[in-house]
């Protein structure tokens, strides 16, 4: 059987969840498949379909390699622009953090109220905080640039889907959707990632400065030498942010 029937067959057999996802039938598997764009030529369409699920595994895997949490890869066909990675039982960030869950329109499903409170998860709003601090700064050690953070690209791990190491700590972080992440050593594209997740924090999650001012602060230790630089950089992100907000 040819790799593209083999897909094809995957796909089939795959129940759609979200544009661009599908879950299959027996092992927890989520697909993300990107659709063949009509607008664009066929060759073109093709090689950069190919070239970008091949770029979001590279970034998967060598986060895996360097011990960041993310899901593993379980297939991969950049042909036929399908990724098979492993599925997260649990809840986005978005949706535990107050405010986040309101005017969702990416996610029509409803969402038990129960499972979808940091109680749930047996984690305070203070330790979520330097977890997506920590896993960021980790991500970065590792020269990989997220492209989209934000709230809704994060996920909690339920405890009765996983068993920590930690003892107060049951949960687990995960980084979900690198889709637009690549690599990059400047500190430019590490200060530019954690201000569009600061701004994503501003957005989505009002009265949030405090809980960023933790992410940034868990983020600080786990980077080390490499901070004083980097923020530096954030703060010169940050003015250039405000005069484009004046200038409109």
């Amino acid at each position: 059987m040819s790799a593209s029937s083999a897909s094809a067959k995957l796909l089939s057999s795959s129940q759609l969840i979200s544009q661009g996802s599908l879950t299959a039938d027996g092992a927890p598997v989520l697909f993300k498949y990107r659709f063949k764009k009509q607008y664009r030529h066929a060759t073109l369409d093709g090689t950069l379909t190919k070239a970008r699920v091949a770029g979001e595994v590279r970034a998967l895997l060598k986060c895996l390699r360097s011990g960041v949490n993310v899901p593993g890869v379980r297939m991969v066909d950049a042909t036929e622009g399908l990724l098979g990675i492993e599925w997260i039982e649990g809840q986005s960030v978005k949706r535990l953090i107050p405010s986040g869950a309101q005017d969702d329109d990416d996610d029509d499903e409803e969402v038990d109220a129960d499972e979808s409170s940091l109680d749930a998860f047996q984690i305070t709003i203070d330790a979520l905080m330097r977890l997506i601090g920590i896993e960021i700064a980790k991500m970065h050690l590792a020269d990989i640039i997220h492209g989209d953070l934000t709230t809704s690209n994060m996920m909690l791990r339920h405890p009765a889907s996983f068993h920590s190491t930690k003892p107060d700590i049951k949960t687990e972080l995960v980084l979900i959707d690198f889709g637009l992440s690549y690599h990059s050593s400047l500190v430019e594209d590490k200060a530019v990632d954690l201000y569009v997740l600061e701004r994503a924090f501003a957005s989505t999650h009002p009265d949030s400065e405090p809980m960023f001012a933790s992410v940034l602060s868990a983020y600080a230790t786990q980077l080390g030498k490499e901070w004083p630089a980097l923020r530096r950089r954030l703060d010169d992100v940050r003015l250039r942010g405000r005069k484009r907000s004046m200038v409109g």
